[in-house]
């Protein structure tokens, strides 16, 4: 794998990367000292040029980074989500190392956060005090809360409807919330979605998997990542601390799930479905790899009834030398270039192709 850049965060530990959505050649990391247990935060803004990786700003916060997110209303902004439950909003053209706006109100960790894709005017907070809060950039103060009831790793909106909300958490389910729907409805709740559970309710014998065993479901186990497909609205993937990664389709909460993925040896920490395929999705795990996969999709009509396709690995990367915990794809150009970070504290943006076709 010739093609791959490096950057260093000495002394900072990375938990997440993002493409801006605006430029190719930029990246931001939200990276903490000592693995995020203590210490300090730092976002690092770099830029990709003919001299490899270069560190365009750095931002440094009291606490720990867990999450960031590129605004999507103003191209020199991120919001980073940090240790003591605050979330900071930090711009790119300003002359100090001081966030514009400060967002505080979760009582515990804020572990992830997205910007709203269509609308663009709001982004959500997900947190370990079990709550999804979602922000206005100009208000200091959060415009609504969702209770989830347990500790939520994950929180995305749809890529394709801007009142659906959808988060994952310790319970080992998936939840999707509507703010179409009246608040007395269960605070947004329209489906609950337990992910290591076999097809609900139907009667019929259990499905077997592409490979030929029966499924009966697993363990539930904690949920630490998922990501809407960005070419079938309705599919999510989902992954954690059982290793194994699945898709679910949200028309069908009781049927279990679409696709399956084994292969990684440890926790999945960051899931990312490709913005140029719709079969097509990254992994970065605990295991150090990060994996490229195929969902199966493409052939599940070549299967029998009742039965759940098994994804495809279409290649690994295995370059990182200590947990991976943060994968995303470049939205330009060709459509194979993504860029992982882990606790070796190493920013690689590598070619995916390269892995096809190894």
């Amino acid at each position: 794998m010739a093609s791959m850049l490096e950057f260093r965060t000495p002394g900072f530990n990375p938990y997440a990367v993002k493409y801006s959505p605006y430029y190719d050649s930029r990246l931001a990391v939200a990276a903490s000292a000592n693995y995020g247990i203590v210490g300090n935060g730092r976002l690092f803004v770099l830029g990709l040029g003919p001299a490899g990786i270069q560190l365009e700003r750095g931002f440094d916060t009291n606490d720990a980074l867990y999450d960031l997110a590129w605004s999507e209303i103003n191209e020199n902004q991120v919001v980073v989500a940090c240790g003591d439950g605050s979330l900071k909003l930090f711009d790119l053209t300003t002359g100090d190392n001081f966030p514009v706006m400060n967002f505080a109100e979760h009582k515990r960790e804020a572990f992830s956060v997205c910007w709203n894709p269509i609308a663009k005017d709001s982004f959500i907070s997900s947190s370990w005090d079990g709550t999804i809060k979602i922000w206005s950039p100009s208000r200091p103060t959060s415009l609504k809360t969702l209770p989830v009831g347990n500790c939520t790793y994950s929180a995305s909106f749809s890529p394709t409807n801007p009142s659906i909300i959808s988060c994952v958490s310790s319970d080992s389910h998936i939840r999707v919330f509507d703010l179409r729907t009246p608040v007395s409805a269960k605070y947004h709740l329209t489906a609950v979605i337990p992910a290591h559970a076999p097809p609900q309710g139907s009667g019929a014998p259990l499905p077997l998997l592409s490979t030929g065993q029966p499924f009966g479901g697993a363990v539930p186990s904690e949920i630490l990542t998922h990501d809407w497909n960005k070419y079938r609205d309705t599919i999510v993937a989902a992954a954690g601390v059982d290793r194994v990664v699945r898709t679910f389709d949200l028309r069908n909460p009781a049927g279990g799930p679409a696709a399956v993925l084994p292969g990684h040896e440890y926790a999945v920490r960051r899931l990312a479905w490709s913005p140029h395929a719709s079969d097509v999705l990254a992994s970065a795990s605990y295991d150090m790899t990060v994996r490229v996969w195929s969902d199966g999709s493409a052939t599940r009509q070549q299967l029998a009834p009742n039965t759940i396709p098994v994804g495809t690995q279409l290649g690994v990367m295995n370059r990182h030398s200590e947990f991976a915990t943060g994968v995303d794809w470049c939205l330009f150009g060709t459509g194979g270039w993504l860029a992982s970070a882990g606790w070796d504290q190493r920013v690689l943006v590598w070619d995916a192709h390269t892995l096809l076709r190894a």
